[in-house]
């Protein structure tokens, strides 16, 4: 369990950041970068709960939770060296529990005609907000990937948590009817 006794040690005073490990990186890096945007989709996710509640706020909830694990994850790259810990990782079963959550909510959803603008309401102008920064969390994390060992598992669920940010959007646009519709060219 965390235990936090004082906020700031000014070990990142020089720029660095340290992860799981002990391991002392650069507050730029690429690792860093992807699990400060993943605490900024869990930010962003905070705010669209304020408009939210029953089964959407339950299962957005839920992500927050797991977007700790995710950060956990990401902060604990695999090491050669013997750890006094077993790391956290996200398992495959959390990527299975949100593609159930994202079919749940899809089957009452219409199908859609044209890509949605983000808006309708606070709450789904708000989700769509969340959604653009998991996408980038993503990209970040695909990017690391390429250099650096990140589990599929971590991936896959970066990925379904930006689907289910756009269904949960159209649901509580009352289950799409309310969604903002691109028009190609409208404004020529």
């Amino acid at each position: 369990m965390v235990k936090l006794n004082k906020i700031y040690t000014r070990t990142g005073d020089d720029g660095t950041t340290g992860l799981v490990t002990g391991e002392r990186r650069p507050k730029a890096d690429l690792r860093v970068e992807a699990f400060g945007t993943v605490d900024e989709t869990n930010s962003c996710i905070g705010l669209a709960r304020l408009h939210t509640e029953g089964e959407i706020d339950d299962i957005l909830a839920r992500v927050q939770n797991d977007l700790f694990d995710l950060g956990a994850d990401l902060a604990t790259p695999p090491s050669d060296k013997p750890m006094k810990f077993e790391p956290l990782r996200i398992a495959a079963a959390q990527v299975v529990r949100v593609e159930a959550e994202i079919d749940r909510l899809n089957a009452a959803l219409e199908p859609l005609r044209s890509f949605v603008l983000p808006g309708g309401s606070p709450a789904a102008a708000s989700l769509h907000l969340a959604r653009t920064v998991a996408r980038r969390a993503e990209r970040q994390m695909v990017a690391l990937a390429a250099s650096e060992s990140v589990s599929a598992d971590a991936l896959r669920y970066i990925n379904r948590v930006s689907d289910l940010l756009f269904v949960a959007s159209r649901a509580v646009n009352d289950n799409g009817a309310s969604d903002v519709l691109w028009v190609p060219g409208a404004n020529r």
